[in-house]
């Protein structure tokens, strides 16, 4: 299984866990991201995954994350390939970084695409026949998988 997680599951360990939502998306992430770290599942990331987490603000979480990341089984360089992908998925109303991370995704042939990003998954589900990769919500994902 080849999932590819976009900077926004990275990041919702460290959201407000009071709200029910957030925690258990987090414990979803952490029990995908426990599952490739045994190497049942490969983790793929992207130079876009990198450049987006480099950009975090608090100084703290961003050397986690960039730490966090050299777990990446697998990085997609970002091409002309993924470029030109991504300027027809942004023609589709995709913001540039979620256009970017979709063709990344793509590129790497991924089972599925992990967003909490909820503009992004109802995007994605608008244009499902236009997308060649699943984009799904961790915690439906995990529950539908396990």
């Amino acid at each position: 299984m080849k999932i590819y997680l976009d900077a926004c599951c990275l990041n919702r360990p460290f959201d407000d866990q009071s709200q029910n939502r957030i925690r258990l998306e987090s414990e979803a992430i952490l029990i995908i991201m426990n599952r490739m770290n045994n190497g049942e599942w490969e983790w793929i990331g992207s130079d876009v995954l990198i450049t987006e987490l480099e950009n975090t603000p608090d100084i703290e979480k961003r050397i986690y994350l960039i730490e966090l990341s050299a777990g990446v089984q697998t990085n997609i360089a970002l091409t002309e390939v993924e470029i030109s992908r991504a300027n027809k998925l942004e023609n589709l109303g995709f913001k540039s970084f979620d256009a970017m991370h979709i063709a990344c995704s793509e590129s790497a042939n991924a089972n599925v695409f992990l967003t909490t990003d909820d503009k992004l998954l109802k995007k994605a589900e608008r244009e499902t026949n236009n997308i060649n990769v699943q984009i799904a919500n961790p915690l439906f994902w995990l529950m539908e998988t396990l």
